[in-house]
């Protein structure tokens, strides 16, 4: 729609001005800019009527819109914390009084008392809540949730489109918010690995409603303000820093089926600091080799320059498909938006009603080069088709160093990751460039993901058990450094598995020298390629299930780190028996034990 000069109060050269704008904003982005403009024109008019007419004081029964907003986040890695934090200085930046809280240190009995609630929650795995969400979703879920009828609310939904479940927890937490009756401020969103836009409208949105709700009872929400916050790097997520690689060393011996990788980077210059339990991100480039296959298979010219994003930026072809996009995952959107550029039948087929769980097993295991092999021709440009895929997402990985330890350097442990399936080698993007391409001296794009999930205990003298086979003895690696850098005396106990000891035993000489010093107070380790029957962490475990449940009972914080749907699924379920049989209490009393555990912090996983 053309604003027309003859009908309105704009000048010429302000009406063209206002044409080119208004086509290029969101709706979120109306929405906030009519608030604004109603607030400016409400505070002009309060301070011209209060100058002229004392304004009597009228008496009415409407209960005033509140301007405190709760932001609770649950998460898993991380993500959903920071942008629940961003979001709340955003929000106490325009005068709201914001409270900022991890599902599992909220009490849920207060929910009845909030009046603007906001959720940042992940999905994690198959569709479950973070751990540090289960308690309050369970509650929300339960008989004990309150009718919440006075309470206005709105979602963010933080999960990966490959997985079936996709943003589940979030979907899940707006729909109950809904039936206890409480009404949205703004329309759930779902966001996928590239979350940072469609995070930004949320919170846009979130603060047109709000405003919205507070000038139609003649409240002025407060423009934005510059608060000082404490200094920070300027490197992030979304301004990665180009890190220098000092060192890339295989850490599994000779004749090993397995390949891990030791890197030490060096963050000079970067301002970036982290804590033991963190991670770090990477933004990974994609096998050159699988590129060229793509250009030849879609008789691409690798040089036709491309724009790669919203903001407009080009490259080459090749630069965009090895740099800029995710070219190794299918998720059903992708395959969705495909079917809209090719006539194959067979597409069309597989997306229909009826073939879901055909659908789900073509993806599994499949990438970009089988998609545009197996549903041609396509009919289509170069540009059109990268325009449906999505952004390369980073790798994160639990940091295996202390930063007092190694001032200025973080270090990772990394599982080259090599499998074959449907007709071809795969490889892992990320770990694979590490293992092969990777040289010292060459860069990677970083940045430090916290993580306040996985933290070392406050008081240096609790003790703590470490259960993390293969890499998942990453942040076990930093946590000792740590302890030894300040002098921890607590007590720690280590399990360690892997498939042999003579070639798997990932940082020996380190733990041995732990152990030695009084570091470490005790080690077992699992190697289950060693003995006829295999043997593994839980298996270990159990074997010490009486000093282990002393150790919980004395107060012990219990760490996993590792693969999810096996190891972290077994070892949950050995420390329920462990509590079980050794505190002679019910399967169900046993739960609640480890359950209470996870509350206070006591029981914390860093699983994958």
């Amino acid at each position: 729609m053309q604003l027309q000069v003859m009908n309105s109060p704009f000048s010429q050269e302000q009406a063209e001005l206002l044409n080119k704008l208004l086509p290029t904003l969101t709706e979120s982005q109306k929405i906030w800019l009519c608030g604004y403009l109603a607030a400016n024109q409400a505070a002009t008019s309060s301070v011209i009527a209060d100058k002229q007419v004392p304004q009597p004081t009228v008496e009415t029964n409407v209960e005033p819109i509140s301007k405190e907003v709760t932001i609770l986040f649950g998460s898993q890695t991380g993500n959903s914390q920071s942008l629940a934090e961003s979001a709340g200085k955003t929000l106490k930046d325009r005068g709201f009084e914001v409270t900022v809280s991890s599902m599992s240190d909220f009490k849920p009995n207060n929910l009845k008392k909030v009046k603007n609630l906001l959720i940042v929650a992940s999905t994690h795995g198959e569709g479950e809540p973070p751990d540090n969400a289960i308690s309050f979703h369970e509650f929300l879920h339960g008989r004990r949730a309150p009718k919440l009828d006075d309470l206005r609310f709105s979602v963010l939904s933080l999960g990966d489109s490959s997985y079936e479940f996709f943003c589940q927890t979030g979907k899940e937490f707006d729909q109950k918010l809904e039936e206890l009756g409480g009404t949205r401020i703004y329309n759930r969103v779902d966001c996928d690995l590239d979350f940072d836009e469609l995070a930004a409208e949320w919170v846009e949105g979130v603060l047109a409603g709000l405003s919205e709700a507070q000038q139609t009872q003649g409240t002025v929400v407060a423009e934005a303000t510059a608060t000082p916050h404490a200094a920070e790097s300027a490197y992030s997520r979304t301004n990665p820093f180009k890190a220098e690689v000092l060192d890339n060393l295989n850490l599994n011996g000779r004749g090993s089926n397995k390949e891990t990788r030791h890197l030490e980077i060096s963050l000079e210059g970067s301002g970036l600091t982290y804590q033991p339990g963190d991670s770090l991100g990477i933004y990974p480039e994609n096998d050159p080799a699988l590129v060229e296959l793509l250009l030849e298979e879609m008789n691409w010219n690798s040089e036709d320059i491309v724009t790669v994003n919203k903001q407009g930026d080009v490259s080459s072809l090749k630069e965009a498909l090895q740099s800029h996009f995710e070219i190794t995952v299918l998720t059903k959107p992708l395959l969705e938006q495909a079917s809209k550029l090719s006539a194959n039948e067979d597409l069309k087929k597989l997306l229909s009603a009826g073939n879901e769980e055909t659908l789900k097993a073509y993806i599994n295991g499949r990438d970009l080069l089988d998609l545009v092999r197996d549903f041609g021709p396509w009919g289509v440009s170069a540009q059109e088709f990268i325009s449906i895929l999505r952004k390369m997402p980073a790798r994160l990985y639990s940091i295996s160093s202390s930063l007092e330890a190694n001032p200025e350097e973080v270090h990772l442990t990394i599982g080259a990751v090599r499998y074959e399936t449907h007709g071809r080698e795969r490889n892992g993007v990320c770990s694979i460039l590490c293992s092969e391409r990777l040289q010292p001296g060459d860069t990677l794009p970083i940045y430090i993901q916290n993580n306040q999930n996985f933290k070392l205990p406050q008081n240096p003298d609790t003790p703590i058990i470490m259960v993390g086979p293969g890499t998942g003895v990453a942040p076990f690696r930093s946590f000792m450094q740590e302890r030894e850098e300040i002098g921890a005396e607590g007590k720690s106990w280590m399990f360690f598995g892997d498939q042999h000891f003579v070639t798997d035993f990932l940082y020996q000489t380190e733990w041995q020298k732990w152990i030695k010093d009084g570091v470490l107070t005790r080690m077992d380790v699992a190697f289950s390629r060693d003995t006829e029957e295999k043997v593994y962490v839980q298996h270990r475990m159990e074997e010490n299930s009486k000093e282990l449940f002393e150790w919980l009972q004395q107060g012990a914080v219990v760490y996993i780190c590792g693969d999810e749907k096996h190891m972290a699924h077994d070892v949950h379920e050995t420390l329920i028996s462990i509590i079980e049989k050794e505190g002679g209490l019910s399967r169900d009393k046993a739960e609640n034990y480890l359950a209470d555990m996870q509350q206070n912090k006591r029981y914390q996983r860093d699983v994958y």
